[in-house]
C-alpha cells in the first residue's frame, strides 16, 4: 500500500465463524476498504498470504493450531509483513502482540467506532509495519492511547499486574513484570524484586555502601543485594560506571 492510498485490500482470520461474519461486514462497510477476504483458518491465511499481496491483516489470538501469535510471528519474515492489527477477547497477550510490531489491538465485543480507529492507524503506517520503537496499549480513565517502550523510565511490580512508569505518568496493565523481564531484557534490567529499570534512563547509581540503589527520572530505587553482581555485569556491558 502507497502512502495516502486508502482503497485497501484485508485479510480477516478468527476461527470463530460468527466473529469472523461480524469483523468482516464491519470492514466493508468501512469507505477506506475496498475488499474484506475472510477465513476461519491461520494456516489457509498463510497460504493466501503467501500467494497475494494484502493491505492489513486483522487477526485473532486464540486459534487451534497456528496462533494469531505464531501467524504474526511468520508475517514478520516476510520482506513486505503487511500492517497486522490483534481482534481478539485477551487483552493479556496485548505486549507480545506489540513487541511483533503490531499496528493496534482491539478488544471484543468490536465497537465500530475502535475498528475505525484501527483502520486510520493502518493508513497512518502507509504499508508494512513499522520496525521502530515498540508501542504498549495503555488505559487510563477509560481512554486507550499508546505509550512508546523508549519512555518508560521504570516497572513496578504490582501482583499479577505492572506498573509502567514515565516521567509524566504511570499506567497499570495486566502482565506480570516477569513477562516483561524476559520480553524487554535487551534495554531493561532488574535491580529489585519489585523493580525493572530502563538502562538508558539511568541518571545516577550507586552500588557501595549499605544501601545500594539507581535512580531513573525523579525515582531512586533500592538495588537488591542479592541482583547486583548481574547489574554490575549489565552495566559494565553497558559502559556505564557506578559511582562509589
Amino acid at each position: 500500500m502507497s502512502p495516502g492510498v486508502t482503497a485497501l485490500k484485508v485479510l480477516v482470520i478468527d476461527d470463530e465463524r460468527p466473529a469472523l461474519d461480524e469483523l468482516t461486514f464491519l470492514l466493508g462497510r468501512d469507505p477506506r476498504i475496498s475488499e474484506v477476504r475472510g477465513t476461519d483458518s491461520a494456516t489457509e491465511a498463510l497460504r493466501v498470504l503467501q500467494a497475494e499481496e494484502v493491505d492489513a491483516v486483522f487477526l485473532d489470538i486464540q486459534m487451534p493450531g497456528l496462533t494469531g501469535l505464531d501467524l504474526a510471528q511468520v508475517l514478520s519474515r516476510f520482506k513486505a509483513p503487511p500492517p497486522v492489527v490483534f481482534v481478539t477477547a485477551h487483552e493479556e497477550h496485548a505486549v507480545a502482540a506489540f513487541e511483533l510490531r503490531a499496528v493496534d489491538y482491539v478488544l471484543k465485543p468490536v465497537r465500530e467506532e475502535r475498528l475505525s480507529e484501527a483502520v486510520r492507524r493502518v493508513v497512518e503506517a502507509g504499508g508494512p509495519a513499522p520496525s521502530g520503537d515498540v508501542q504498549i496499549p495503555v488505559e487510563r480513565g477509560g481512554v486507550t492511547r499508546f505509550v512508546s517502550r523508549s519512555e518508560i523510565t521504570h516497572v513496578e511490580a504490582q501482583g499479577d499486574y505492572a506498573r509502567l512508569h514515565t516521567e509524566e505518568a504511570s499506567y497499570l496493565v495486566r502482565v506480570p513484570m516477569s513477562d516483561l523481564e524476559r520480553q524487554w531484557a535487551d534495554a531493561f534490567v532488574r535491580v529489585h524484586r519489585s523493580y525493572l529499570v530502563a538502562i538508558p534512563h539511568l541518571t545516577r547509581i550507586r552500588l557501595g555502601g549499605d544501601h545500594p540503589s539507581v535512580v531513573v527520572g525523579a525515582a531512586e530505587l533500592p538495588v537488591s543485594r542479592r541482583l547486583l553482581p548481574a547489574l554490575r555485569e549489565r552495566l559494565e556491558a553497558a559502559t556505564i560506571r557506578p559511582r562509589p
